[in-house]
């Protein structure tokens, strides 16, 4: 019989214990019942994690690592910005959307902020701060766009794009706000792009 790598056993953890998170939020979760999920001891977990903070910080790194690399592993972060903001648009649409697990994560991020605002300032940094860093260092080499402040333009856009999931999936609207997608991406990317377009149509006049 092969024995658990170290690494595996780690893995076997953490999706034992999103499912309970899931289920029973922060405070509501034990390592009793994530042991049980995962089918580990206490102490194997322990070995792993310090504590119940700790699981659920790797747990926040695991979750917004995946979907950060899933966005932006495909996307090159050169060229024409309306192109490439256009493709992120789309890839985390594409990914977010139908993605399940998350939207329930981002439920409890939300619903434990309130008494545990540490961790949701964990997810804070460990995801949109990364996301609106890399963004904002990509329109400043683009100065033709001729923005007045490329980190308020990447939080606008980035802002727009949550909020989208947020009211759609996160909080049950899209039957109430009904917006296509393609509506939402085009006009972002019109707003952000408007002056670059201007400059080429007053040249080729």
């Amino acid at each position: 019989m092969v024995s658990s790598t170290p690494t595996s056993k780690r893995q076997q953890i953490l999706q034992g214990a999103i499912q309970i998170f899931l289920e029973n939020g922060y405070e509501g979760t034990s390592m009793d019942r994530v042991a049980a999920a995962a089918g580990v001891s206490k102490n194997t977990i322990y070995s792993h994690f310090q504590d119940k903070k700790g699981l659920f910080v790797s747990l926040i790194e695991q979750v917004t690592g995946e979907r950060f690399q899933i966005v932006f592993g495909s996307v090159s972060l050169s060229g024409d910005p309306a192109i490439v903001l256009r493709q992120i648009a789309e890839k985390f649409f594409a990914t977010i959307m139908v993605d399940q697990e998350y939207i329930a994560f981002l439920r409890l991020i939300i619903g434990e902020s309130g008494r545990f605002p540490e961790l949701a300032q964990l997810f804070v940094r460990a995801l949109p701060q990364k996301v609106i860093h890399i963004l904002t260092r990509y329109l400043d080499a683009h100065p033709e766009l001729e923005l007045e402040s490329s980190e308020a333009t990447v939080r606008i856009f980035v802002g727009s794009l949550m909020g989208f999931i947020l009211t759609q999936e996160v909080l049950h609207g899209k039957d109430i706000l009904p917006l296509q997608q393609e509506e939402l991406i085009r006009t972002l990317i019109d707003l952000i792009a408007s002056k670059k377009k201007d400059s080429s149509q007053l040249e080729s006049e």
